[in-house]
């Protein structure tokens, strides 16, 4: 694009008074640039320089920011005229579009001030219950522990003792050797974890299959070159059983979310179309007339 030395005076002049009032002979509402009969004015340009920039960093921005206006306007000028006929639906689809989003801001604004987000374990309990055949596992998962031993160590068989323990004090002694011992531990007791996950803490072979394992109580046993593992699992949850609650909690959180969220919007919808017929600001007519406008269109 080709400036003329008013033009520039007038970029710079924008560009030193970008973060000032302009003065009276600097009007916003000066041109920068015409096309056809939209127009360009300081003001816009003013307001979309970014903060901080050097003196020749925003001269540099505001020639591209023109250019691209122009270049804009030029294209939807051309568009306009080449798709005139669809004009109108573009204008319907923009209304629609306008349209969804103010509904969609008003139900997010009783959304965020009415809905409660706390659930009480109950709550998330009892819909478990209801529903636990939409919680189906596509895996198997367990809860259990590994440890790997060192050959070397001489306390193995006190070790697996404790670790077959059922009581929480001899439990907490097998953790405090491991640790002490600096024994290599995963510990899945409280949380669960895919049944692959949990093979892949032993000296397992890719092509065997370990489902016998899951059958078996206490502490089981591998070996390697240089380390006995034991492993105990505590509970089972086989591929196409309903998922532990524990597992689903957060699901079910947003399912009932979603559900008071809905009501929510449901209960406003309500409420402002009563209100507005009592108040008479909205009236139906026959139905006849929409039916008779409906068949038209077919």
């Amino acid at each position: 694009m080709r400036f003329t030395k008013r033009y520039t005076i007038l970029l710079a002049g924008v560009l030193l008074t970008a973060c000032q009032e302009l003065p009276r002979y600097f009007s916003g509402e000066e041109l920068l640039a015409k096309v056809g009969d939209k127009e360009l004015v300081v003001d816009e340009l003013r307001r979309s320089i970014p903060g901080g920039l050097t003196e020749a960093d925003s001269s540099a921005y505001a020639h591209v920011f023109v250019d691209r206006w122009v270049r804009r306007q030029l294209k939807i000028r051309e568009a306009e005229q080449l798709f005139s006929s669809s004009v109108a639906d573009i204008d319907r689809q923009v209304e629609e579009y306008r349209q969804s989003l103010l509904v969609r801001k008003l139900d997010q604004f009783y959304v965020d001030r009415m809905v409660d987000t706390t659930f009480a374990a109950e709550d998330l309990e009892a819909y478990y219950n209801t529903h636990k055949s939409d919680f189906k596992l596509d895996r198997t998962i367990v809860k259990g522990c590994v440890v790997r031993v060192p050959k070397s160590y001489r306390q193995r068989s006190r070790l697996k003792e404790l670790m077959a323990s059922k009581q929480e004090a001899r439990q907490q002694d097998f953790r405090d050797i491991c640790l002490k011992q600096e024994f290599l531990m995963s510990d899945y007791a409280t949380e669960w974890v895919n049944w692959s996950d949990f093979l892949s803490q032993l000296p397992t072979v890719r092509s065997a299959s370990y489902e016998g394992l899951l059958l078996k109580n206490g502490v089981q046993e591998m070996s390697d070159e240089s380390a006995y593992y034991y492993f105990r699992i505590d509970e089972v949850r086989r591929a196409g059983e309903a998922a532990p609650l524990d597992e689903v909690r957060s699901t079910i959180r947003r399912i009932l979310f979603n559900g008071r969220q809905q009501q929510v919007i449901r209960d406003h919808e309500e409420q402002l179309y009563q209100s507005s017929m009592e108040a008479g600001d909205v009236r139906l007519y026959s139905t006849e007339t929409a039916s008779s406008a409906a068949d038209k269109t077919e």
